[in-house]
């Protein structure tokens, strides 16, 4: 005999109409991004979902005591009707951003959300079951959206569009629009035995400028193989997996958490480099930039970063640092090899005005 669902009443509710004692049956810990985060899920398959993103990363810590932060994935019963069967597309709905009372969602339609409590130092992610055909976009729009948004508002750490990769406890920050090479940069500079920190979103701390990211995948055009040794592109290839955009792009995601590869701990920032479609010619790859340059491309680039609470002081240490324009060379390994030359100089001189 089938039993009816519970039905939330005011008259009469039910024991638990929105199951605040349903047990969880996982749990998992992990050092991400400064804080002790604490996954919770009553499925075994949310649970694979989240050790997908950040299983094998190496531990972040900020100094000073690291928040406890805690995020509870929920899944809910399939449902059993036409649109369920018209979900079977190449890809879930677009997520929408919503904000009200402090508490900032990120909803897919079907009862699907991302529901961020920075005050409590907490998130609910709940996922329907017919969404579970798509790993790729649940990770990424639900779960990396939430774990980074609460790591960025509770520690008070600013939220960068760039990439970040170093040696020795010291790195340098890649920014550049969707499409500039980052990525392809990325690939280079691990496969030449840097440290890689993040590949598309770093959060800084604004005092000390100590960057965090999550060190999981690299996403490369299957064109850009083409600039790849042919042993390098077959060690790729062997952690890739296809994943297609939300813009129609296809790309490789790849998983780089292997032996081979150096996955960074927290970098304390100690230049900027601006990555241009621009080929540099006979003339060096890397050209310093002006500080009043600086600030107006970090503004342009980073238009959500520059209305968050950090930011003045972030310019003001950013610009006892060095900055550059960073062109292309007749191959990415030419940008690597700028870039290794710059973190073995050290300290370099800050922008001029």
């Amino acid at each position: 005999m089938r039993i009816a669902p519970q039905r939330l009443t005011l008259a009469a509710p039910p024991r638990d109409p929105f199951g605040e004692h349903r047990p969880v049956l996982y749990t998992e810990r992990r050092q991400l991004l400064g804080g002790h985060f604490w996954f919770e899920t009553d499925s075994a398959r949310l649970l694979r979902l989240v050790r997908l993103a950040y299983a094998r990363l190496p531990a972040h810590r900020f100094p000073g005591p690291a928040p406890r932060l805690r995020v509870r994935l929920m899944l809910t019963p399939a449902e059993r009707s036409g649109h369920a069967r018209r979900c079977a597309a190449r890809e879930p709905p677009a997520v929408r951003t919503l904000a009200a009372g402090g508490i900032l969602c990120g909803a897919l339609q079907g009862a699907t959300l991302a529901a961020i409590v920075p005050q409590q130092r907490a998130a609910l992610i709940v996922i329907p079951g017919k969404l579970l055909r798509y790993p790729y976009h649940l990770r990424y729009e639900l779960l990396e959206f939430a774990v980074y948004v609460l790591a960025a508002r509770v520690q008070k750490l600013l939220p960068l569009h760039a990439a970040c990769v170093g040696r020795n406890g010291e790195g340098i920050l890649l920014v550049g629009p969707s499409g500039s090479g980052k990525s392809t940069l990325v690939a280079q500079c691990l496969l030449a035995g840097l440290d890689f920190l993040a590949e598309d979103s770093v959060l800084v701390r604004p005092e000390g400028l100590r960057a965090t990211g999550v060190p999981n995948f690299v996403h490369l055009r299957p064109d850009s193989l083409h600039f790849l040794a042919r042993r390098d592109r077959a060690r790729l290839l062997r952690a890739s997996s296809p994943i297609r955009r939300r813009s129609g792009v296809e790309k490789l995601e790849i998983d780089v958490r292997g032996a081979d590869y150096r996955l960074a701990a927290p970098l304390r920032v100690r230049a900027v480099a601006f990555l241009s479609a621009r080929g540099a010619g006979a003339a060096p790859l890397l050209r310093p930039l002006r500080r009043s340059v600086v600030r107006r491309r970090l503004i342009s680039t980073q238009r959500y970063a520059a209305e968050q609470p950090g930011w003045s002081r972030f310019m003001q240490q950013l610009d006892r640092l060095p900055a550059y324009e960073l062109r292309r060379g007749a191959h990415p390994r030419d940008s690597v090899e700028a870039l290794q030359e710059l973190l073995s100089a050290g300290a370099a001189r800050p922008a001029s005005r």
